[in-house]
C-alpha cells in the first residue's frame, strides 16, 4: 500500500528570533513593572524576549542576528548629563549601548526606544538632547499625530491625538538628519520619531497604562518630576484617564518586526 506523504502540511515557521529588551532603572519595583508592561502591551511572552538590566549586569556582548529587535525602556538616567555627573554604573552601561546603538543605525536595525531609550538613540544618530526645553512633569499630555506619519507602518490609521504618559528632564531639540518627525505635544515638539525606516523612538511611554503609572509616582516621588506633595492627586488624576493608542503603537512594532 502506499502513502502519500503531504509535505505542505509538515512545513513548520521558523520560530520567531527573541526582542532583546534593555533597561536601566536601578530601582527593582520600577524595572520588573516596566518589564512585565512590555510583555502585557508588546503582546509577548517570557520566551519572547532576552531581558538585560545593564545597570546590573552592563552590556553583554551582543549579536543582533539573533534578535527580531531591540527595545530600551526609560529610567532616571540622562544620556545629556555631563560626564562627571554620571555614576559609575551609567557610564559604563552608556558606553556599551552607545557602541550598540552605533551598530543599530549603520544597519537600519529594527529598534524602539522609549524615553532614556529615545534621548540615547536621538543623541548617537546626530541629534541634540538637554534639559534645557522641552521637558514634561510626570502626567498624561495630548500626544497629535503629525501629517509625516501618515503612511508610516506603526503609525496608521491611528487616531490623530491620543493621550499618553510622560515625565522627563531633557528633551531632544534638534532632530538627527533625515529622522521623521512622528507626533508632538504642546510643551515637546518631538514626542516620536523614525529614524531611517526601522529605528523608532518615542519620548512619551507606549507600556504605561494608569496603573503602572501610579506605580511610578510611587517610586519616583521624590526624584524630582513632580512635587511629592501632589503624589496622591496625581495618582487620582492617572486613574481617569483612558490610555490606549501608546500600546498599540508597541504592539505594532512587536507584531510587525516579530513576524
Amino acid at each position: 500500500m502506499c502513502y502519500y506523504f503531504n509535505y505542505l502540511t509538515h512545513i513548520t515557521k521558523p520560530a520567531m528570533k527573541p526582542f532583546l529588551i534593555l533597561q536601566s532603572r536601578p530601582e527593582d519595583l520600577a524595572s520588573q513593572n516596566e518589564f512585565d508592561s512590555m510583555l502585557t502591551f508588546g503582546n509577548l511572552k517570557k520566551k519572547d524576549v532576552r531581558r538585560v538590566r545593564m545597570e546590573r549586569e552592563g552590556m553583554p556582548k551582543i549579536n543582533l542576528r539573533d534578535y527580531s529587535g531591540v527595545i530600551v525602556g526609560g529610567g532616571p538616567n540622562n544620556v545629556s548629563d555631563p560626564e562627571k555627573k554620571k555614576n559609575a554604573s551609567q557610564k559604563k552601561f552608556e558606553r556599551g549601548l552607545m557602541k550598540l546603538l552605533n551598530e543599530i543605525v549603520k544597519k537600519d536595525f529594527p529598534y524602539f526606544g522609549a524615553c532614556y531609550g529615545f534621548g540615547t538613540v536621538i543623541k548617537n544618530a546626530g541629534g541634540n538632547v538637554s534639559k534645557k526645553q522641552y521637558s514634561e512633569n510626570a502626567g498624561p499630555v495630548t500626544i497629535k499625530i503629525r501629517a509625516e506619519a501618515a503612511d508610516d507602518k506603526l503609525m496608521r490609521g491611528l487616531p490623530k491625538s491620543f493621550r499618553a504618559f510622560v515625565g522627563h528632564k531633557e528633551a531632544c531639540f534638534r532632530l538627527p538628519k533625515g529622522a521623521v518627525w512622528l507626533a508632538e505635544s504642546a510643551q515637546c515638539p518631538y514626542q516620536m520619531v523614525r529614524i531611517k525606516q526601522n529605528i523608532y523612538a518615542a519620548q512619551f511611554h507606549p507600556e504605561l497604562d494608569a496603573c503602572e503609572f501610579c506605580v511610578r509616582v510611587d517610586v519616583y516621588k521624590n526624584y524630582g518630576y513632580f512635587d511629592p506633595k501632589d503624589a496622591e492627586k496625581l495618582k487620582k488624576k492617572a486613574m481617569r484617564e483612558k490610555i490606549t493608542t501608546p500600546m498599540e503603537i508597541l504592539r505594532r512594532f512587536t507584531e510587525f518586526y516579530g513576524s
